[in-house]
């Protein structure tokens, strides 16, 4: 039976077929190489869809969920650096469902981000990994105030940081970030040459986030929602998982990559 080992690193996986009893082997032949390629995405981003279902098949109430999801991200983020991503999103909240959702739930959703993100901020890993925290969306407007001195506390503690990049979008809407962007270009009396690609970057929300090379969205249901970042995922590889986010552990993950890995991006060409 033919083997598969994945092997990490910056920018690389490697596939040897048909090895056997080749781990601690250092004389195994660049023969049986059967393909290598520049395969790790630079940034991936993941829509975490199915939290409350999730909690709903296990009689739980739906921040029950969420906090299942909270740990999962821990997992992910985790797996991400290991396997030599060096850019991660996660879409913590829409301001849509922010609005819609029942009060108990989202103060339930509130309390769960102080307590992961007050022990993200307490994480040796993010110092010792030099890893940048950014919090994108209208948080300023929607959190209490305990919630976003965290926030700033932890965005304030990684700013000089640069080997991985880890981005929260919060109370965020993709569509409500165009519009903004949109309108900030109008007033700013910009002449029809000024605006190119960059100077749209420059308007949103999101303006320090890298194009996304993967979009990886769990729940089982294939689709995109309020436009996430929508600007920045016009040339994404797109991923659809049957697991529900809490389930969408780091075996799921590397999977994930591992399909990522053998298609071919041409970029409209």
């Amino acid at each position: 039976m033919n083997r598969m080992i994945f092997f990490r690193g910056l920018r690389n996986i490697c596939w040897y077929e048909s090895i056997k009893g080749c781990e601690g082997d250092e004389n195994i032949s660049t023969n049986t190489m059967s393909q290598e390629r520049e395969v790790v995405p630079y940034h991936v981003a993941i829509i975490p869809d199915g939290n409350r279902r999730w909690a709903k098949e296990r009689g739980l109430a739906p921040w029950e969920g969420h906090e299942a999801g909270a740990k999962n991200t821990e997992v992910l983020v985790r797996k991400a650096q290991d396997l030599g991503v060096k850019e991660l999103s996660l879409w913590g909240s829409s301001l849509e469902n922010l609005r819609k959702r029942p009060f108990d739930e989202s103060r339930a959703l509130l309390r769960i981000y102080e307590t992961y993100f007050t022990r993200l901020l307490e994480s040796e890993d993010i110092h010792l990994n030099r890893v940048r925290v950014r919090c994108i969306g209208r948080f300023e407007e929607q959190f209490p105030a305990s919630l976003k001195k965290i926030l700033h506390r932890v965005i304030e503690a990684t700013k000089s940081y640069d080997a991985f990049f880890l981005n929260f979008f919060l109370a965020y809407s993709g569509d409500d970030d165009m519009l903004s962007a949109i309108r900030a270009i109008a007033r700013s009396g910009a002449q029809d040459e000024d605006v190119d690609s960059a100077f749209v970057m420059k308007h949103l929300l999101a303006s320090e986030v890298a194009p996304v090379d993967y979009l990886i969205r769990t729940g089982d249901d294939p689709h995109l929602s309020a436009g996430f970042l929508m600007w920045h995922i016009q040339n994404s590889q797109l991923y659809f998982a049957k697991e529900y986010y809490p389930d969408f552990g780091a075996e799921a993950f590397e999977r994930a990559l591992i399909d990522f890995s053998g298609r071919d991006r041409r970029f409209g060409k």
